[in-house]
Protein backbone atom coordinates (compact mmCIF):
# COMPACT_ATOMS: atom_id res chain seq x y z
CA UNK A 1 0.00 0.00 0.00
CA UNK A 2 1.32 3.43 -0.95
CA UNK A 3 0.30 6.54 0.99
CA UNK A 4 1.13 9.95 -0.44
CA UNK A 5 0.36 12.79 1.96
CA UNK A 6 0.13 16.42 0.87
CA UNK A 7 0.92 18.52 3.92
CA UNK A 8 2.53 21.76 5.04
CA UNK A 9 4.00 19.84 7.97
CA UNK A 10 5.33 16.56 6.53
CA UNK A 11 7.50 15.92 9.58
CA UNK A 12 4.33 15.23 11.61
CA UNK A 13 3.28 12.48 9.21
CA UNK A 14 6.70 10.91 8.90
CA UNK A 15 7.21 10.85 12.67
CA UNK A 16 3.83 9.21 13.32
CA UNK A 17 4.24 6.58 10.61
CA UNK A 18 7.79 5.55 11.48
CA UNK A 19 6.97 3.81 14.79
CA UNK A 20 5.01 0.79 15.95
CA UNK A 21 2.90 -1.18 13.50
CA UNK A 22 3.35 1.35 10.69
CA UNK A 23 7.08 1.56 11.22
CA UNK A 24 7.47 -2.22 11.07
CA UNK A 25 5.23 -2.41 8.00
CA UNK A 26 7.38 0.21 6.30
CA UNK A 27 10.59 -1.62 7.20
CA UNK A 28 9.16 -4.80 5.64
CA UNK A 29 8.06 -3.03 2.47
CA UNK A 30 4.35 -3.56 3.13
CA UNK A 31 3.59 0.15 3.08
CA UNK A 32 5.31 3.26 1.78
CA UNK A 33 4.58 6.71 3.17
CA UNK A 34 5.86 9.79 1.40
CA UNK A 35 5.00 13.45 1.72
CA UNK A 36 4.69 16.39 -0.63
CA UNK A 37 4.72 19.98 0.63
CA UNK A 38 2.66 22.55 -1.33
CA UNK A 39 5.19 25.22 -0.37
CA UNK A 40 7.65 23.55 -2.74
CA UNK A 41 5.31 24.51 -5.60
CA UNK A 42 4.62 28.11 -4.59
CA UNK A 43 5.85 30.54 -7.29
CA UNK A 44 7.09 33.33 -4.99
CA UNK A 45 10.19 33.64 -2.85
CA UNK A 46 8.12 33.52 0.34
CA UNK A 47 6.59 30.14 -0.67
CA UNK A 48 3.08 31.51 -0.14
CA UNK A 49 0.29 28.93 -0.16
CA UNK A 50 -2.59 30.89 1.39
CA UNK A 51 -4.49 34.14 0.98
CA UNK A 52 -7.33 36.12 2.54
CA UNK A 53 -10.85 34.76 1.99
CA UNK A 54 -13.22 36.45 -0.43
CA UNK A 55 -16.12 37.95 1.48
CA UNK A 56 -13.96 38.77 4.48
CA UNK A 57 -13.68 37.01 7.79
CA UNK A 58 -10.87 35.65 9.95
CA UNK A 59 -8.13 33.27 8.91
CA UNK A 60 -6.55 32.38 5.61
CA UNK A 61 -7.56 29.97 2.84
CA UNK A 62 -5.24 27.56 1.03
CA UNK A 63 -4.81 28.54 -2.60
CA UNK A 64 -5.62 26.27 -5.51
CA UNK A 65 -2.47 26.52 -7.63
CA UNK A 66 0.32 25.34 -5.29
CA UNK A 67 -1.92 22.74 -3.63
CA UNK A 68 -3.19 21.32 -6.91
CA UNK A 69 0.33 21.06 -8.32
CA UNK A 70 1.46 19.30 -5.14
CA UNK A 71 -1.46 16.87 -5.35
CA UNK A 72 -0.75 16.11 -8.99
CA UNK A 73 2.91 15.51 -8.17
CA UNK A 74 2.01 13.19 -5.29
CA UNK A 75 -0.52 11.24 -7.35
CA UNK A 76 1.92 10.84 -10.22
CA UNK A 77 3.91 8.25 -8.31
CA UNK A 78 0.94 6.15 -7.22
CA UNK A 79 -0.66 3.10 -8.86
CA UNK A 80 -3.74 3.47 -11.05
CA UNK A 81 -6.90 3.63 -8.98
CA UNK A 82 -5.42 5.64 -6.10
CA UNK A 83 -7.95 8.34 -5.09
CA UNK A 84 -7.32 11.85 -3.81
CA UNK A 85 -8.85 12.08 -0.32
CA UNK A 86 -9.28 15.45 1.34
CA UNK A 87 -9.32 15.52 5.14
CA UNK A 88 -11.83 17.97 6.57
CA UNK A 89 -14.93 18.35 8.75
CA UNK A 90 -17.31 18.26 5.77
CA UNK A 91 -16.30 14.71 4.85
CA UNK A 92 -17.93 11.39 5.65
CA UNK A 93 -17.05 10.07 9.09
CA UNK A 94 -14.10 7.70 9.23
CA UNK A 95 -14.83 4.36 10.90
CA UNK A 96 -13.75 0.74 10.63
CA UNK A 97 -15.96 0.17 7.60
CA UNK A 98 -14.27 3.04 5.76
CA UNK A 99 -10.87 1.75 6.89
CA UNK A 100 -11.65 -1.64 5.32
CA UNK A 101 -12.78 0.08 2.13
CA UNK A 102 -9.54 2.05 1.89
CA UNK A 103 -7.46 -1.05 2.66
CA UNK A 104 -8.66 -2.56 -0.62
CA UNK A 105 -7.06 0.27 -2.62
CA UNK A 106 -3.56 0.15 -4.13
CA UNK A 107 -2.77 3.55 -2.66
CA UNK A 108 -4.16 7.00 -1.93
CA UNK A 109 -3.34 10.68 -1.70
CA UNK A 110 -4.31 12.13 1.68
CA UNK A 111 -4.56 15.94 1.55
CA UNK A 112 -4.17 17.61 4.95
CA UNK A 113 -5.61 21.09 5.30
CA UNK A 114 -4.63 24.01 7.53
CA UNK A 115 -5.96 27.44 8.45
CA UNK A 116 -9.57 27.92 7.28
CA UNK A 117 -9.29 25.06 4.80
CA UNK A 118 -9.08 24.81 1.03
CA UNK A 119 -10.44 26.95 -1.75
CA UNK A 120 -13.54 24.91 -2.62
CA UNK A 121 -12.52 24.82 -6.26
CA UNK A 122 -9.51 22.68 -5.34
CA UNK A 123 -11.73 19.95 -3.88
CA UNK A 124 -14.13 20.18 -6.83
CA UNK A 125 -11.36 19.91 -9.43
CA UNK A 126 -9.18 17.10 -8.06
CA UNK A 127 -10.93 15.50 -5.07
CA UNK A 128 -12.33 11.97 -5.18
CA UNK A 129 -13.36 11.68 -1.54
CA UNK A 130 -13.52 13.72 1.66
CA UNK A 131 -13.15 12.19 5.12
CA UNK A 132 -13.53 13.53 8.66
CA UNK A 133 -12.39 11.95 11.93
CA UNK A 134 -15.48 13.29 13.69
CA UNK A 135 -17.33 16.32 14.94
CA UNK A 136 -14.48 18.22 16.53
CA UNK A 137 -11.88 20.73 15.37
CA UNK A 138 -8.20 20.01 14.75
CA UNK A 139 -5.52 22.53 13.85
CA UNK A 140 -4.83 20.61 10.66
CA UNK A 141 -5.34 17.37 8.79
CA UNK A 142 -2.03 15.76 9.70
CA UNK A 143 -3.38 13.96 12.76
CA UNK A 144 -6.29 12.69 10.67
CA UNK A 145 -3.91 11.49 7.95
CA UNK A 146 -1.75 9.67 10.51
CA UNK A 147 -4.82 8.03 12.05
CA UNK A 148 -6.07 6.82 8.67
CA UNK A 149 -2.65 5.45 7.73
CA UNK A 150 -2.43 3.56 11.01
CA UNK A 151 -5.99 2.15 10.85
CA UNK A 152 -5.64 1.06 7.21
CA UNK A 153 -2.16 -0.40 7.68
CA UNK A 154 -3.41 -2.71 10.45
CA UNK A 155 -5.84 -4.28 7.99
CA UNK A 156 -3.27 -5.11 5.31
CA UNK A 157 -2.32 -8.80 4.95
CA UNK A 158 0.87 -9.72 6.77
CA UNK A 159 1.16 -6.50 8.78
CA UNK A 160 0.10 -7.90 12.16
CA UNK A 161 1.82 -10.93 13.60
CA UNK A 162 -1.58 -12.65 13.78
CA UNK A 163 -4.13 -11.59 11.14
CA UNK A 164 -6.88 -12.52 13.60
CA UNK A 165 -5.81 -9.54 15.72
CA UNK A 166 -7.36 -7.12 13.22
CA UNK A 167 -10.54 -9.20 13.02
CA UNK A 168 -10.94 -9.07 16.81
CA UNK A 169 -10.25 -5.34 17.23
CA UNK A 170 -12.94 -3.04 18.56
CA UNK A 171 -15.49 -1.99 15.91
CA UNK A 172 -14.56 -4.86 13.56
CA UNK A 173 -18.03 -6.29 14.07
CA UNK A 174 -19.63 -3.02 15.25
CA UNK A 175 -18.81 -4.02 18.80
CA UNK A 176 -16.39 -2.71 21.39
CA UNK A 177 -13.68 -5.11 22.43
CA UNK A 178 -13.97 -7.30 25.51
CA UNK A 179 -11.80 -6.70 28.61
CA UNK A 180 -8.29 -8.15 28.54
CA UNK A 181 -6.11 -9.39 31.39
CA UNK A 182 -2.54 -10.60 31.92
CA UNK A 183 -0.37 -11.62 34.87
CA UNK A 184 -0.50 -11.35 37.85
CA UNK A 185 -3.71 -13.23 38.54
CA UNK A 186 -4.52 -10.99 41.53
CA UNK A 187 -3.77 -7.26 41.61
CA UNK A 188 -4.79 -4.93 44.44
CA UNK A 189 -7.49 -7.42 45.39
CA UNK A 190 -8.90 -7.57 41.85
CA UNK A 191 -9.12 -11.04 40.29
CA UNK A 192 -8.87 -12.15 36.69
CA UNK A 193 -12.28 -13.65 35.76
CA UNK A 194 -12.27 -17.36 36.54
CA UNK A 195 -13.48 -18.33 33.04
CA UNK A 196 -10.20 -17.06 31.56
CA UNK A 197 -8.20 -19.34 33.84
CA UNK A 198 -10.06 -22.61 33.38
CA UNK A 199 -8.83 -23.46 29.87
CA UNK A 200 -12.26 -24.04 28.32
CA UNK A 201 -11.89 -22.27 24.96
CA UNK A 202 -15.57 -22.49 24.13
CA UNK A 203 -16.52 -20.77 27.40
CA UNK A 204 -13.77 -18.19 26.93
CA UNK A 205 -15.14 -17.30 23.48
CA UNK A 206 -18.67 -17.12 24.86
CA UNK A 207 -17.54 -14.87 27.75
CA UNK A 208 -15.63 -12.55 25.44
CA UNK A 209 -18.59 -12.15 23.11
CA UNK A 210 -20.92 -11.47 26.05
CA UNK A 211 -18.55 -8.81 27.39
CA UNK A 212 -18.21 -7.20 23.96
CA UNK A 213 -21.98 -7.09 23.52
CA UNK A 214 -22.50 -5.79 27.04
CA UNK A 215 -19.83 -3.12 26.84
CA UNK A 216 -21.24 -1.88 23.55
CA UNK A 217 -24.75 -1.77 25.02
CA UNK A 218 -23.49 0.12 28.07
CA UNK A 219 -21.08 2.53 26.39
CA UNK A 220 -21.93 2.82 22.69
CA UNK A 221 -25.56 1.73 22.22
CA UNK A 222 -25.73 3.41 18.80
CA UNK A 223 -23.23 0.83 17.52
CA UNK A 224 -25.39 -2.03 18.75
CA UNK A 225 -28.38 -0.53 16.97
CA UNK A 226 -26.52 -1.00 13.68
CA UNK A 227 -26.06 -4.72 14.27
CA UNK A 228 -28.63 -7.49 13.90
CA UNK A 229 -28.09 -9.85 16.83
CA UNK A 230 -28.34 -13.59 16.46
CA UNK A 231 -30.47 -15.48 18.94
CA UNK A 232 -27.36 -16.56 20.83
CA UNK A 233 -26.03 -12.99 20.93
CA UNK A 234 -29.37 -11.72 22.23
CA UNK A 235 -29.26 -14.36 24.96
CA UNK A 236 -25.72 -13.37 25.94
CA UNK A 237 -26.67 -9.69 26.05
CA UNK A 238 -29.64 -10.42 28.31
CA UNK A 239 -27.32 -12.41 30.58
CA UNK A 240 -24.95 -9.45 30.71
CA UNK A 241 -27.78 -7.04 31.56
CA UNK A 242 -29.03 -9.32 34.34
CA UNK A 243 -25.52 -9.67 35.80
CA UNK A 244 -24.96 -5.91 35.55
CA UNK A 245 -28.26 -5.21 37.30
CA UNK A 246 -27.42 -7.65 40.08
CA UNK A 247 -24.00 -6.05 40.52
CA UNK A 248 -25.43 -2.54 40.44
CA UNK A 249 -23.65 -1.59 37.25
CA UNK A 250 -24.96 -0.82 33.81
CA UNK A 251 -24.88 1.98 31.30
CA UNK A 252 -22.43 4.79 31.99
Amino acid sequence: MEFAVVSLFPELILAASSHGVCGRAGDRGLIEVRCTNPRDFAPDVHRTVDDRPYGGGPGMVLKVEPCRTAIESAKGGLPEGSPVVFLGPQGRIFDQTVARELAELPGMVLVAGRYEGFDERLIESVGDDEISLGDFVLSGGEIAAAAIIDAVTRLLPGVLGDDASAEQDSFSEKLLDCPHYTRPETLDGMQVPRVLLDGNHREVSRWRLKQALGRTWARRPELLAQRTLTADEEKLLQEYKAEASEAGTGRR
